[in-house]
């Protein structure tokens, strides 16, 4: 089935006669939403050609799902969301078949996994409902790749420096840049300059979404409406802890005393209380009891220290001994082994309340598979690919590449940095493009029980962020049932779907 496209513009002309990117596809889809109404999509999965010094660098793969109609009716006006996930090496199959498009994979209701095969169903709460959605595979991910130099058998000469290196995609700024110019490209060549653009990413992605809130209205001129970031990772320094920092204790911690509370092993809350009534006591006693405890370590009183750790133990569900000997520190790995240890169950990292089985118990340095990521590549891997091959239609000898490690190991912060030079992160630069932008709108979401990027990082940043009044009435922050990808959960997916869509105006 075949979709009108528009005409290319100049640069693709020149694309074309350099360089030909492989053969995209085009798919009509009949999708229906929760109330029952009935909506037809053009979907166009295609690749578009980024450059270096003007010549052809980059494949970028995509797939653009918009509103069936001829190009200027009124629905081309709607709004363009451009979404990625994370990783690094993450493609955006994730959000693209988990909660987003029209298609999605099957979970159980509380996200859990069905049996295989894979079944995908129609998608009630696709924001289709409210916004055209690209969904973008960076180089290196899904099917996207550099151009391959054309070489001689003779040829014995330095590189070329305007040659690619796939390795060169594989860094923070070259990476913002190429999602940069995709963007630039793909609104020049659907004519959609003069729509609401927003930018959604999840994960690294959502330190992405906040860089490039900033990158992308100074040096791209695209004007955003919208940055939303899912289980985002604003400030690197947060991802691991040390024996020298709080921080990353203090987030954990509450992600921790929730998930105790929902596995029944917490000594303070019923299994089942509130959400809500639980953080406030969680969060009070994590930022300033324990806070004032891990800060000042030896030097605190030691009878009141036992007290906070005892307290602490309660609130995990564990044994007070292993709180005190870890002073208060208890990664979220160690927790996750020991909550359900007499069961021989491990709890997953991207979500506390997913058990799996622990099938080495009785050795302490080897662990089994983290049930948040070990099942879930056999679902998004074959639901993406039946997606795009089977009912899209691409036809491609490639890999998609869910997640590469090829890539996340390679991955780099570009310049050669001082070692007194601050982490890295991106909360200045989404500061900067709210002062930028004051009509934009930043949401924030969170899974309450990611133990990887804990809630709480986010609800503290937000703070320390000296927006002024009007400014922070533009920023909101909002979590739900689940974790990292809380959206497979199905009363989650639906109410951060009516969450998002007020912000599409």
């Amino acid at each position: 089935m075949t979709v009108d496209t528009p005409p290319p513009t100049p640069s693709d002309k020149d694309d074309k006669k350099e360089h030909r990117p492989p053969q995209g596809a085009t798919h009509k889809v009949s999708w229906t939403d929760d109330a029952g109404r009935f909506a037809d999509i053009d979907v166009i999965s295609e690749w578009i050609v980024l450059r270096k010094k003007e010549r052809p660098a980059a494949e970028v793969f995509h797939t653009y799902y918009r509103l069936a109609g001829p190009q200027g009716q009124s629905n081309r006006r709607r709004p363009v969301s451009f979404v990625f996930n994370g990783g690094p090496g993450a493609s955006s199959a994730y959000l693209h078949v988990g909660g987003l498009s029209p298609r999605r994979v099957l979970f159980k209701p509380d996200g859990g996994l069905e049996p295989p095969p894979v079944r995908l169903v129609n998608n009630p709460e696709s924001w289709i409902a409210f916004t055209d959605l690209v969904f973008v595979d960076p180089v290196g991910t899904g099917f996207s790749r550099i151009v391959e130099p054309e070489k001689k058998p003779d040829d014995k000469e330095k590189p070329d420096p305007s040659t690619v290196q796939e390795k060169e995609y594989y860094a923070l700024n070259r990476d913002l840049e190429s999602l940069g110019e995709f963007i630039e490209r793909f609104l020049s060549k659907y004519k959609l300059w003069d729509v609401p653009v927003a930018i959604i990413g999840e994960s690294y992605g959502g330190f992405r979404t906040a860089k490039l809130a900033r990158v992308l209205q100074e040096d791209h001129g695209v004007g955003l409406s919208t940055a939303i970031a899912i289980s985002p990772a604003l400030e690197w320094s947060l991802l691991n802890g040390n024996d020298y920092d709080v921080l990353h204790s203090i987030d954990c911690f509450c992600t921790m005393a929730l998930a105790a509370t929902f596995h029944g092993r917490s000594r303070v809350f019923e299994r089942g209380a509130p959400v809500e009534v639980q953080r406030r006591q969680v969060e009070a006693f994590a930022t300033r009891e324990l806070a004032h405890s891990l800060l000042v370590g030896a030097a605190h009183d030691p009878e009141e220290q036992a007290r906070v750790f005892a307290r602490a133990a309660d609130f995990l569900g564990l044994p007070v001994e292993l709180v005190r000997l870890a002073h208060g520190r208890v990664p979220f790995w160690r927790f996750a082994r020991e909550l359900l240890r007499p069961e021989r169950k491990t709890l997953g990292a991207y979500d506390a309340t997913v058990t799996g089985i622990d099938p080495f118990p009785d050795r302490e340095y080897s662990f089994g598979p983290d049930p948040t990521l070990a099942g879930i590549e056999r679902v998004f891997a074959s639901g993406i690919n039946h997606v795009l091959r089977a009912e899209i239609g691409i036809q491609s000898e490639r890999r998609y590449e869910l997640l590469s490690f090829d890539v996340n190991r390679e991955w780099k912060r570009d310049e050669q940095r001082h070692a007194f030079a601050p982490p890295v992160g991106a909360t200045d630069d989404l500061r900067f493009a709210m002062s930028m932008n004051p009509d934009m709108k930043v949401l924030i979401a969170h899974g309450y029980y990611d133990m990887v990027t804990p809630y709480f990082s986010s609800e503290r940043l937000v703070e320390q962020m000296k927006l002024l009044p009007q400014q922070r009435e533009t920023l909101f922050i909002r979590h739900f049932d689940g974790g990292h990808m809380f959206y497979t959960w199905d009363a989650s997916r639906r109410t951060f779907r009516d969450w998002a869509r007020g912000f599409y105006g």
